[in-house]
């Protein structure tokens, strides 16, 4: 391992951050999170990174199983990455750091920051309080922009599925920057549903439950 990312110190902090402490990587496993998603995908998704870098940290992260490549359908030279069961174990502190994040973002970042739908995904995923997990099995759909996701209950356990989710009880439509500015606590939901930047569609009691799962 280059000394660069070895804090060399017998510590399962130390040692996690020599894999996923460089700057990018963290940004990229949020990414793969939403999606598995095409080299040239990551690098739209991440300006700035270059392809050389990018290449780099897919490398480390593959390295040490946390990342896979895939085939493309219908696609013979193309590829995908996507991470493994061991990658996806960093959805639960990706989340956690993106809410504790979420309240030094300011007007000045909004104003002049990109937003992007894949980022108003995690900042629902990252608003779930599973101290208040319902006890009824349902799903909830979240249209977010251009981009459709589903939160599943099941005996207590809260899951995200990719596209529209079968069956859902709830449907919870807006923008990235609506999502984001939520959980931000910039807006507050009501005002959000006054304005009309967010719509539920569902029975009272299954909309009380789901938003109280994103402690609202």
């Amino acid at each position: 391992m280059a000394g660069k990312r070895d804090y060399g110190q017998f510590c399962g902090l130390a040692a996690g951050l020599n894999i996923i402490g460089e700057r990018w990587t963290l940004l990229l496993v949020r990414e793969l999170l939403v999606n598995a998603l095409r080299f040239t995908e990551l690098l739209e998704n991440l300006p700035g990174i270059g392809p050389n870098l990018l290449a780099e940290r897919l490398r480390t992260l593959a390295e040490h199983g946390l990342v896979e490549q895939l085939a493309v359908a219908g696609d013979g030279r193309a590829k995908q990455y996507r991470l493994t069961e061991r990658g996806q174990q960093l959805r639960g502190p990706v989340l956690g750091l993106a809410r504790w994040g979420m309240q030094f973002l300011s007007a000045d970042d909004r104003d002049g920051g990109e937003i992007r739908a894949e980022w108003g995904i995690i900042a629902v995923q990252a608003m779930v309080d599973t101290g208040r997990v319902p006890e009824v099995d349902e799903t909830y759909e979240f249209r977010v922009g251009e981009e459709t996701f589903g939160v599943t209950v099941t005996a207590g356990e809260v899951a995200f599925i990719p596209g529209p989710a079968d069956a859902a009880r709830v449907v919870v439509s807006s923008d990235p920057d609506t999502f984001i500015q939520i959980g931000a606590g910039m807006v507050s939901p009501f005002d959000a549903l006054a304005a009309g930047q967010i719509k539920l569609e569902g029975p009272a009691d299954a909309i009380r439950r789901c938003t109280r799962l994103l402690g609202l």
